[in-house]
Order: structure tokens, then C-alpha cells, then sequence
């Protein structure tokens, strides 16, 4: 029987339209955007100022404190400003404008496309070092700093490292076609995160719907006792850390705890192949691969993009805004957000732009909750979304968090299922975030 978790879960239409579409490098762009602000914890603080001229790969932004990371220039050119930028959301923010005028790397990066493994004797505290001097953050779109994650404290212990190849929010192929074309570098990724992590044993969790990665990952692992590729039964939200841990190891975590608990780091695809880049090319993490789909878009692609790109020169690239465009999405369709300014760039943690038709994005009017309880059923996290809705809506938030709100994963399942189409989610989302400021209020 397949693996998988037990709790909830839900299966959307998988809408892989761009899965057989090869890694394309996009051009550089005339123009990057380069937010301060691209990971989870404080803003990266400015290493330059208006008139700098800055290389490809360039340090432009230093992380500020232990949460935090690098910024470094995707391009080679001139700062034209260090302001405040709207970002996807037409919020403005903190952000790092450079004209572009080339493409001349800074010194000691290898920018070749040969793939070659870590130098010997690397010890775990130089891979450390070298993943935060890179600003590599979790890619899967959480955007935890990594450095972060393999700081294991003295108190817990690291058992397994598990690999989230599972990329089951519908639409995106980034991750799929990284370990197609990418497996090598990946694999070295892996070995030098359990290396910094002290673990003996990695797994490599990929649904069944991706046959041809999981074949050629289990080729490229053939005889290595360190790293198993694990094949999925396919089942959203199975990428989630704590839903993946459990599939793959049969180990929960506890409510309000995390994946450390039951002795396990959780990196994605993405993040592995940029620590290989960081390790052993020391090369930052100024580009990320983009699907760019949806079912006008007349040509689904996966795009190497330079971070700071703006998104409307992505969806030029493959074809344009179809005049049946009703939403554009960062992300999947699940979990994604709606973006509202398409001259905002991407970011790190930007897997993917979806083009939504106004049917698909059109909301269906709300009804009268009918208690049919299909979304505590459907809820991974084992949570009764409709009464932590009806606690939103009502601003009720010392309630929600007796119920558990922050356990909420956001990943849409119960708005998905909802036959009165109640925007559960929603509520649920802004509920949490303020459950959040109390909690942080607390401990101040």
C-alpha cells in the first residue's frame, strides 16, 4: 500500500500543464527590483547606497540577526535607488532598484555548468557558514532561513533529513523538472545538509504521479545506503512538513510543535540544489526556477528567472495576459496569493505565476453553513475550520486560539470542499495572524 498521511487531505485536478516543459533560462531584464525583504524574519539591511555599481552575485544586503538572510545582486549594474517598493500586494516595502548593464560576476564564483562534488573534509560548521553567507532560504515558498534550520539546539536531536520532492499544489512543475534535469546537484545538496546536520540517513519524498523522477533519483541512488527516494501516494497537502513526516516516516508531530519534535529537518528540492550551488560553487541564491502556467497561457513554461525580474516580462514571455485572464496568482492555486501589481518582481520564494480564466477565479456565492462537518474531515491538521471561521468573522481571537488556530497550515482544503463556498480560509488566515500578534504581545 502507498504511503501516505492519514489525516484529511484532498485531490484537486492536477493540472501539470508545464511538466514536460525543459528549464528555460530567462534573458535578463532591463530593470531588477531586489526586495530586502525575502524570507521569513527581519529585513536584510541595505550594504549599499544610490550610484553603487554592483557584479552579479554581489553582497547588497546583510541579514539582520540570527532570522534573517543575505541579499546579493542578480545582475551586474547601477543602484538607482534603496527605497520603498510596492510589492505583489502594492504594499511598499523595502527594496534595492539596479539598472542593469550586464552580467560580470563577482570574484570566486564558479559560474560554470559543470557539476563537480564538495571539496573533502568539509566540516559541518563550514557548510553553515557558507549556506547563510549565500542567503539560501527554504524554496518550497516558506522562505525559512536554512542556516536557521540546521541549527539544531543542544536540547533536540537531528535523526533524518527528509527531501520534499512532492510539489502537489496543483499547476507547478519547478521542483519536477529540477529533479529531472538537476538530480546530480540535488543529491550533492543532500549529502552536504545531512553532513551539516550530523544525520546518517536522507529520504526523498516524490508523489506517484511523477514516475520519471522517481526513477531517475532511485538510479542516481543505487547502492547508496545514506539517501531512499520514497514514492507517494498522491494526496494534497501532502507536501506540508508535518503531512510529508508523517507519510514517509509514520512519526507526528505534536500539536504546536515542530518538525525537530520527532527528529526530523524538512528542506525542499529547490533548497537543496541551492546549498549545492552555495557549498561548492559559492554561488548565492540570485535565481530560482518559476513554472509559469494556467489554461490560457499558450505556452506553459519552467523559467530560470534572476530574482528581482518583474512578473509581467514572464508572462510576456510565454504568450501574454490571455484577454480570459480573471486572476493572476503567486504560487498554486491552493495555497497562492493573488497578486495585484504585475511590474513586482520575483522573489526567492516565488515557485510560480498562475493565470487563472475568470471562471476558474470567479468566487460562488456563500451560503448558509449547512454543519455537514466536510471540512473537519478534509482538515490535516485535524481542526474544525468552521467554527475557527465563525470565530473570525466575529473577531473572536483569544477563542480561536483555544482552538488551535495557529496549528492551521493555510492549505485551502477546507474552502476547497466547502459546498456553501463560505471563504473559509480566509477568515481562518486573518484569524491566525492575529493570534499570532498576541502571542508575540506575551512574550514581550
Amino acid at each position: 500500500m502507498s504511503r501516505t498521511f492519514k489525516i484529511g487531505g484532498v485531490h484537486p485536478h492536477e493540472n501539470k500543464l508545464s511538466r514536460g516543459a525543459a528549464i528555460e533560462i530567462f534573458p535578463l531584464p532591463e530593470m531588477v527590483t531586489v526586495p530586502l525583504s525575502q524570507h521569513i524574519g527581519a529585513p536584510a539591511v541595505p550594504a549599499v547606497v544610490k550610484g553603487d555599481k554592483v557584479k552579479t552575485g554581489q553582497l547588497i544586503a546583510s541579514a539582520a540577526g540570527f532570522v534573517s538572510a543575505n541579499i546579493h545582486s542578480p545582475v551586474s549594474g547601477t543602484v538607482i535607488s534603496v527605497d520603498q517598493v510596492p510589492d505583489a500586494g502594492n504594499i511598499r516595502r523595502p527594496a534595492v532598484t539596479i539598472k542593469v548593464d550586464g552580467d560580470q560576476w563577482e570574484e570566486g564564483i564558479d559560474t560554470s555548468a559543470d557539476f563537480r562534488k564538495a571539496e573533502t573534509g568539509l566540516d559541518p560548521a563550514e557548510i553553515t557558514r557558507r549556506i547563510a553567507e549565500g542567503g539560501i532560504v527554504g524554496m518550497g515558498g516558506a522562505t525559512f532561513p536554512t542556516q536557521v534550520k540546521l541549527s539544531v539546539p543542544p536540547t533536540k536531536k537531528a535523526q533524518f533529513l527528509l527531501i520534499n520532492g512532492v510539489e502537489c499544489e496543483p499547476y507547478l512543475t519547478a521542483d519536477h523538472r529540477l529533479m529531472l534535469e538537476k538530480g546530480e546537484e540535488l543529491l550533492e545538496g543532500v549529502k552536504l545538509l545531512a553532513r551539516a546536520l550530523g544525520v546518517e540517513k536522507s529520504f526523498i519524498g516524490i508523489e506517484k504521479n511523477k514516475p520519471d523522477a522517481i526513477e531517475h533519483l532511485m538510479k542516481l541512488t543505487v547502492g547508496d545506503p545514506q539517501i531512499a527516494v520514497i514514492p507517494l501516494k498522491v494526496k494534497y497537502p501532502q507536501g506540508g512538513e508535518k503531512q510529508l513526516i508523517e507519510a514517509v516516516t509514520k512519526r507526528q508531530v505534536p500539536p504546536g510543535g515542530l518538525p525537530l519534535d520527532v527528529g526530523v529537518v524538512v528542506q525542499n528540492v529547490g533548497t537543496a540544489v541551492a546549498v549545492y550551488q552555495a557549498v561548492v560553487k559559492r554561488k548565492p541564491l540570485i535565481e530560482r526556477v518559476v513554472t509559469v502556467t494556467g489554461k490560457g497561457i499558450e505556452r506553459p513554461s519552467n523559467l530560470l528567472v534572476r530574482v528581482g525580474t518583474p512578473v509581467t516580462s514572464l508572462i510576456a514571455h510565454c504568450g501574454g495576459l490571455p484577454a480570459s485572464a480573471g486572476k493572476v496568482i503567486g504560487g498554486g492555486p491552493m495555497m497562492g496569493r493573488a497578486i495585484s501589481n504585475l511590474e513586482s518582481p520575483v522573489t526567492k520564494g516565488t515557485s510560480g505565476i498562475l493565470v487563472m480564466n475568470d471562471n476558474e477565479s470567479a468566487r460562488k456565492p456563500s451560503q448558509a453553513c449547512i454543519k455537514c462537518a466536510k471540512c473537519v474531515e478534509v482538515c490535516p491538521m485535524n481542526l474544525e475550520p468552521y467554527m475557527l471561521y465563525k470565530l473570525g468573522i466575529r473577531n473572536m481571537f483569544p477563542e480561536m486560539e483555544e482552538y488551535y488556530a495557529t496549528d492551521c497550515i493555510e492549505c485551502g482544503s477546507c474552502s476547497f470542499t466547502c459546498p456553501a463556498s463560505l471563504p473559509l480560509l480566509d477568515y481562518i488566515r486573518l484569524g491566525k495572524g492575529e493570534v499570532m500578534k498576541m502571542i508575540r504581545a506575551r512574550k514581550n
